[in-house]
């Protein structure tokens, strides 16, 4: 998965993951991808640094914030703490029980849990929607 970052007809700036460039394209076309703060479908993708690779493994990421990075982050934290309390959590078995969920063999219900990168991208090819939660430090063991 890529995680772009967008920008739409208004100056609304924002992230969103896909499979890969095609996928963006693809469901650009079909008119999937819109700005989460206007609606607007007439979105573009922004400038974005690469990902490159060091070499060197670091155990945490940093984030400096002023006052704007804290009250996004506990707006984070909130939306988060609210999709857990309103799903069931499935651990590792996540991506037997979204495919189940998706293909109608179980009741219809939110959960969340752990997948392996292989599994994500298997359940991305079954076309199971699905999305990843943030994982914040004092959360990681």
């Amino acid at each position: 998965m890529i995680s772009f970052n967008l920008i739409c007809e208004h100056d609304h700036a924002f992230e969103a993951w896909f499979r890969n460039n095609a996928d963006f394209d693809g469901q650009k076309e079909r008119g999937l991808v819109s700005c989460p703060h206007c609606g607007s479908g007439n979105v573009e993708k922004a400038l974005m640094a690469p990902a490159v690779s060091t070499g060197k493994r670091r155990e945490q990421i940093a984030l400096a914030m002023g006052e704007q990075q804290k009250k996004a982050l506990a707006q984070l934290k909130e939306l988060s703490n609210k999709v857990r309390e309103n799903a069931d959590y499935v651990g590792d078995r996540f991506a037997e029980e979204a495919r189940k969920i998706h293909f109608g063999e179980t009741e219809a219900r939110g959960i969340y849990g752990e997948a392996t990168s292989e599994e994500a991208a298997s359940l991305m090819e079954d076309g199971v929607e699905f999305m990843p939660l943030p994982l914040f430090p004092e959360e990681q063991n």
